[in-house]
């Protein structure tokens, strides 16, 4: 009889993962469902919330059948429970909590008016992918639906709502909705007091009936409590109608506050790197930035610590669509080899390729970047007349692809502010092979990068650990405190240091890849003139 059992899910941009934890940490059972993302005809990134629910429960239904399997019980009672989703979003209900308006994902790149327009009005950088660029967007757009807000939340806010009837997010999550106020309120942490009326200003301007932090969720600090199952929230995740209700729940964070906590990245001067479809770096700052930058996010750890974090839209989509690629070559060819040897291999030549990438250039831009200020995107590939083509070019070609838009991002954070890190932990499917995806990023941004033995159990896990510290928060002094004595202790970890020959011929492939952009947007903007 397992005791102290958490479940973590995530949400992820092809995947909901659920993951069932015991006292110490380890994974009991998991389950998963793959889903993708469309395109609707007004042209946002959208998932159905029917089909978030659908997919929620089956993967929680491939964990309970495990638990089941291995247990010889049914799982009828979970501890506590954490959910966890891609960051930030749009999400607006009325009062009944009926939807207004398709979920607009953090790949939408159409708020870039509202993103501007803010970013001057609160001197502060307010990323396109935010919930209040892209509320204040909907705004400027004159869409019907905002006069009826009466609550904004997250894909992970909505769950949690289901599951508890409770409108909250933890700390990290909300500092992605709208800034988080650098001075709590009674020990709390508070949307930022000046922004919100500045913000209100436009409201009242605009003739809305309410005021932005009466349609925000209430924020949490992890560990906080965040209401419990109830019968509604158990059968939602369990429709047998097995689980019973009552299951603590931790708040609900963003991916990036599940990367922290799963790399044990929560205190100043630490940081990770997440590296999945998207690709992302959060530094945890000594210090508060001088000024700010469009390509850095001042949000926060799931305990309200000031971080910066640079995000890009795209990172390992096209590099898996050209290896989808080569394994159709290789079924023609009547080779069998099976998707874990292909990635394998395609790794290996990317380590014997030209350190500069032999005058290959890949752009990964599967949707808009506003790192690098392109608007829109497309996929695209091309060379110098005299470059090497062929295999290991070609694939490192690709993983240097993967990383510059994140170099860009770092390089200029790095140099204006000189902000340090010791390390950078790094978690998500670039890393999944041995050494080569850590190696490259280590040589790319010039820093000992490191992986811990559970840098794949991912987000999921890292949310099934907040859930446990929502059950024993009382026994530590912090977060920190709880992730460094309780859960990675005796954490076995691999790190590398940045090569310099590498690094050097990184640096020579970026300053190709940034004079290359120019043909980038222009391959974008052909595609888009076609589509519209």
């Amino acid at each position: 009889m397992n005791t102290h059992t958490c479940l973590g899910i995530e949400l992820g941009s092809t995947r909901i993962k659920a993951v069932l934890t015991d006292r110490h940490h380890r994974i009991i059972a998991q389950g998963a469902y793959d889903w993708e993302n469309s395109l609707t005809k007004e042209g946002y990134w959208t998932y159905a919330l029917s089909d978030a629910i659908a997919g929620v429960q089956k993967a929680y239904q491939q964990t309970a059948d495990e638990y089941r399997s291995k247990i010889g019980q049914p799982l009828s009672k979970i501890d506590a429970i954490g959910i966890s989703a891609m960051m930030h979003g749009y999400l607006p209900f009325d009062k009944n909590m009926e939807q207004l308006a398709d979920f607009r994902t953090w790949r939408n790149t159409n708020t870039k008016e509202a993103s501007e327009k803010l970013t001057e009005l609160f001197s502060f950088a307010i990323p396109q992918r935010w919930s209040i660029a892209h509320l204040y967007q909907a705004i400027l757009n004159k869409e019907e639906h905002v006069r009826r807000i009466a609550h904004l939340t997250t894909l992970a806010g909505y769950l949690h709502y289901r599951l508890t009837g409770r409108q909250c997010v933890g700390c990290g999550e909300a500092s992605g909705m709208f800034p988080i106020d650098p001075e709590t309120v009674d020990g709390h942490h508070v949307y930022d007091r000046t922004m919100a009326a500045k913000f209100n200003d436009i409201l009242n301007k605009e003739g809305l009936p309410y005021q932005i932090e009466d349609i925000l969720p209430q924020i949490l600090d992890a560990g906080e409590d965040a209401g419990s199952l109830t019968p509604d929230g158990a059968l939602l995740l369990d429709p047998t109608g097995t689980l019973r209700a009552g299951s603590l729940l931790c708040p609900c964070e963003g991916d990036a506050g599940t990367g922290m906590c799963a790399t044990d990245s929560v205190l100043p001067r630490t940081g990770n790197v997440s590296a999945g479809t998207s690709i992302f770096a959060m530094i945890v700052l000594e210090k508060p930035l001088s000024r700010p930058y469009a390509e850095v996010d001042m949000v926060t750890t799931p305990d309200g610590k000031p971080t910066a974090m640079v995000h890009c839209n795209t990172c390992t989509s096209d590099l898996d669509a050209w290896i989808r690629l080569f394994g159709e070559f290789s079924e023609k060819a009547g080779l069998s080899l099976s998707k874990a040897d292909l990635y394998k291999l395609f790794y290996q030549q990317a380590l014997s390729g030209a350190k500069d990438g032999g005058g290959l250039l890949s752009y990964n831009y599967y949707a808009g970047e506003p790192v690098t200020g392109i608007e829109s995107g497309s996929p695209l590939m091309m060379r110098r007349p005299d470059a090497v083509l062929d295999l290991p070019n070609f694939c490192r070609s690709l993983l240097y692809s993967a990383v510059s838009t994140l170099a860009i991002g770092m390089k200029r954070l790095s140099k204006n502010e000189g902000i340090k890190v010791d390390t950078l932990m790094c978690h998500g499917g670039l890393f999944k092979q041995p050494l080569v995806g850590q190696q490259m990023v280590a040589s790319a941004l010039r820093v000992q990068t490191a992986v811990m033995e559970t840098a794949g159990e991912g987000g999921p896990w890292g949310m099934a650990l907040l859930a446990s510290y929502r059950l024993q928060k009382d026994r530590f002094s912090s977060l920190a405190e709880y992730l460094a004595k309780d859960v990675f202790a005796d954490a076995k970890t691999t790190r590398t240091d940045p090569d310099p020959a590498e690094a050097d011929g990184f640096d020579r492939y970026l300053d190709e890849y940034q004079k290359g952009l120019a043909a980038e947007k222009a391959a974008a903007e052909v595609f888009r003139a076609e589509k519209e």
